[in-house]
């Protein structure tokens, strides 16, 4: 017999030649035991156990049903209908009681902020029958399997955490009893600003709209903001700012990932110089330097193409351990080269294209 713990169920035992039950504990002589515990919980129409939740009834005195409400762990075990027959005869039958799983709260992980390169363990206990599988999911759904760790059981570990292991996590509960159960623990993950910029010189003609960017990651979120070359900053809201029509800071965030970009209307002579993008948060700061040139304007329509000069990206002295699964464009500072604006590409390409049409 199975029963579940919202459903209280009974169980009969069919009774037949009453009249040989006349010396077994009473006149009448079928009786309820709980076997495991050798306790009679009823003779023939009486209940003897004191607890409250057991009662009985029959039909005809055929058939004679053990009622259990509110039916709970302690009820698991074995149940044995008797009748005093010559010789007695008897009935038993286990009473398996199946708990759904249910996740322990001050046993569990909750939210947490660590530093980066820390080691974390991620913690979630679950009771039920039978015994709950724990398992762990990221709530965006992308794989968690980092340094060959498994993902299923109580213990998450993450060894060197990294900002790729930032977000929610999931410990799922489950016997195969509905409902599955979840708790939800959110890992954030504390590193100073890092900065990349794509294009570190560009190139602009006389009234041409031009746009410089940088791409920053930190985590607590950063302050990020764009200083001309004398050191005046370039966002509205701060002192000196100079923001206007003349210029459009724009910033666009996407998790721990900032993205800068600084639009320069109708370029003029005293536009051109080294422009500063600056990223700061509790933990650190960095800048980048972004460098407008002039350029002739165009007279004919000229092919674009992507040029590598020599590189010059910045960032904070602070060593982070990257994961190995994804390579960052912040960590390519040692390759050697860097984009520049097709525009100023364009120009410097010209005096060669002259003299290779000359030949």
């Amino acid at each position: 017999m199975l029963l579940r713990t919202e459903k209280p169920r009974s169980s009969n035992c069919e009774a037949r030649a009453m009249h040989q039950l006349i010396w077994l504990y009473t006149p009448q002589g079928v009786a309820w035991v709980r076997v495991d515990t050798q306790t009679i919980l009823s003779i023939h129409d009486n209940v003897i156990t004191q607890n409250p939740r057991i009662s009985l009834s029959y039909n005809d005195h055929r058939s004679w049903y053990l009622h259990i409400k509110n039916i709970q762990e302690i009820d698991r075990g074995w149940y044995m209908c008797q009748i005093n027959t010559d010789p007695m005869r008897s009935l038993q039958g286990y009473l398996q009681v199946v708990v759904p799983p249910k996740i322990i709260a001050k046993e569990t992980s909750t939210d947490m902020v660590v530093r980066e390169a820390s080691n974390v363990t991620l913690v979630c206990k679950a009771v039920g029958y039978p015994e709950p599988y724990v398992m762990w999911r990221r709530e965006d759904g992308r794989n968690i399997n980092y340094n060959g760790e498994s993902v299923n059981g109580e213990v998450l570990h993450i060894v060197k955490i990294s900002r790729l292991h930032m977000g929610a996590y999931l410990c799922i509960a489950s016997n195969e009893v509905p409902p599955s159960v979840s708790a939800r623990v959110d890992v954030r993950v504390q590193f100073p600003p890092m900065l990349s910029i794509p294009n570190q010189l560009e190139g602009a003609y006389i009234g041409q709209d031009v746009t410089l960017e940088c791409h920053t990651e930190a985590y607590p979120t950063s302050i990020n903001y764009w200083t001309t070359e004398i050191g005046d900053m370039i966002v509205s809201g701060y002192y000196h700012s100079i923001a206007g029509e003349k210029y459009e800071a724009l910033y666009t965030d996407s998790g721990y990932n900032k993205y800068m970009m600084l639009k320069i209307r109708n370029v003029g002579p005293k536009d051109f110089g080294s422009y500063k993008c600056v990223a700061q948060n509790s933990l650190g700061g960095t800048d980048g330097v972004i460098k407008l040139d002039e350029i002739p304007a165009p007279s004919t329509t000229t092919t674009q193409a992507t040029y590598y000069v020599t590189s010059l990206i910045k960032k904070n002295d602070y060593e982070r351990d990257y994961d190995s699964t994804k390579k960052s464009q912040l960590d390519t500072k040692d390759s050697g080269s860097v984009k520049i604006s097709d525009s100023l590409l364009a120009w410097l390409l010209s005096p060669l294209l002259l003299i290779s049409a000359g030949r």
